[in-house]
């Protein structure tokens, strides 16, 4: 089995951070909020074992990953552009893109923008919608009632670094385990009073957090890590895709209603909220996403997907990318 190499290559805004694992055809793994490569460190040797070139990048804003002040510099268009330009500073001409929480997002949006780079497409816990509707912003604020939604609550420049900031190691532990099947409130309901993903006014978002253990996909070490990034890095880069997505809105209106046609797979989890509310866009994968090959919902599982049940997610990206790697 090869090592892991870290390597950096050019991107549009500076250098991109990448680990790589494996030769074969290129499959690029994007990750989510608040995270970095390490969360595909579990697929990385399934797929180089398997006969694929698995890369795992830092997403702009994060990690050793060049990180642009201005908030634009995180539209949907940006991030797109960065994971085109890895695949030519690999020397490949196409991949396939695989993404979880924004990652999916992201990497959706890649299928959709550039079908000529990505001839396929896996997206894990957050399933696609097509771009359009209402404003993001107005219908973020709508949520909720007199509590605040996190994305509303990340918007602001600032408000949600001077909660994190202080103690980035304890706020991210207490977001990965609001977040995952075995800490979250439906399996332990007393941890937390309220639903985590709403701020109380005058409050913040970690007053709901479950504080008496870690997650069990989440050990210390592990935890050392994302916050070692974090604590280097800050926040602000991450926490500029959500500021950026009422110009997503404009950006992306000529493609309002886009189905992504490429080969498509879809894996979440039955605890997991971005399934449960996004319910309507699961059963809309027969218009957005013809191409559809496999739809997953892993029983139990909460959001961390490819770290809660890394055997399932790694035997089901497999099962599917010799599917679609036979059929090209």
């Amino acid at each position: 089995m090869p090592h892991r190499t870290h390597r950096l290559v050019p991107g549009p805004a500076g250098r991109i951070h990448l680990v790589e694992q494996g030769s074969g055809p290129l499959v690029l793994l994007l990750h989510g909020f608040p995270e970095s490569w390490y969360s595909w460190r579990h697929q990385l040797p399934v797929l180089a074992a398997a006969g694929y070139r698995a890369v795992a990048v830092d997403v702009r804003g994060y990690g050793r990953s060049s990180k642009p002040e201005a908030v634009a510099a995180y539209r949907m268009t940006e991030l797109v552009a960065d994971n085109a330009a890895v695949v030519e500073a690999l020397g490949e001409r196409s991949a396939v893109v695989v993404g979880h929480d924004w990652g999916a997002t992201i990497a959706a949006h890649s299928a959709l923008l550039r079908p000529d780079v990505f001839h396929a497409v896996a997206l894990l816990s957050v399933p696609y919608t097509p771009p359009g509707g209402p404003r993001p912003s107005e219908v973020f604020a709508r949520l909720g009632g007199e509590e605040e939604f996190y994305v509303s609550y990340f918007q602001e420049p600032g408000r949600a670094e001077r909660e994190i900031e202080p103690d980035v190691r304890g706020w991210l532990a207490g977001f990965y385990a609001a977040l995952s099947a075995d800490t979250m409130p439906t399996a332990d309901a007393h941890l937390i009073p309220a639903d985590p993903h709403f701020v109380a006014p005058g409050g913040r978002l970690r007053d709901r957090f479950p504080t008496r253990r870690l997650p069990a996909w989440l050990s210390e070490d592990d935890l050392d890590v994302y916050a070692g990034e974090f604590e280097r890095t800050g926040l602000t880069g991450a926490l500029n895709r959500y500021r950026a997505m009422d110009r997503d809105w404009k950006d992306l209106a000529a493609h309002a209603g886009a189905a992504i046609r490429q080969p498509s797979l879809f894996l979440g989890g039955t605890l997991d909220a971005s399934t449960t509310w996004l319910s309507d866009a699961i059963d809309a994968f027969p218009t957005t996403l013809p191409g559809l090959r496999g739809a997953h919902l892993l029983d139990g599982c909460g959001h961390w997907i490819q770290q809660e049940r890394p055997a399932e997610v790694g035997r089901h990206l497999t099962d599917w990318l010799g599917s679609v790697v036979a059929g090209r």
